[in-house]
């Protein structure tokens, strides 16, 4: 997968921006679908992000050794935290397609990792 933020966080942050308490979600998605954008291939994951797109941060999938999803939009896209082994973690926020995804993620994971994930068809 190669790409931005689902357009459904955008189109929920617009319809939040007359609620002067909500603006804050409007300008965060807003700023997101400008330079957030993830690569997830068969050896890494790439998220490029920050102000202007300047932060890129490339995470081997040996490193990873937790993953956890939460589902957004009515499940159409969802947010990702990779823990990583050193203690630190990533956040993708607004992935498209993030079951699908994770099942990709989790297909080249360890089985240490895949445990601790709960991901489905593990015990313990």
């Amino acid at each position: 997968y190669e790409g931005g933020p689902h357009v459904g966080d955008l189109i929920v942050g617009i319809l939040l921006a007359p609620t002067v308490i909500c603006l804050p979600l409007t300008i965060g998605a807003f700023v997101r679908s400008l330079w957030l954008r993830y690569r997830i291939t068969d050896r890494r994951i790439g998220v490029t992000g920050g102000w202007m797109g300047r932060d890129r941060v490339e995470i081997i999938y040996s490193d990873i050794a937790k993953v956890v999803t939460v589902p957004r939009g009515l499940g159409l896209w969802g947010d990702m935290v990779l823990t990583l082994r050193d203690g630190s973690r990533i956040e993708m926020r607004s992935v498209p397609k993030f079951r699908e995804l994770y099942d990709f993620i989790n297909e080249r994971l360890s089985e240490r990792a895949k445990k601790v994930s709960g991901a489905l068809g593990t015990q313990g």
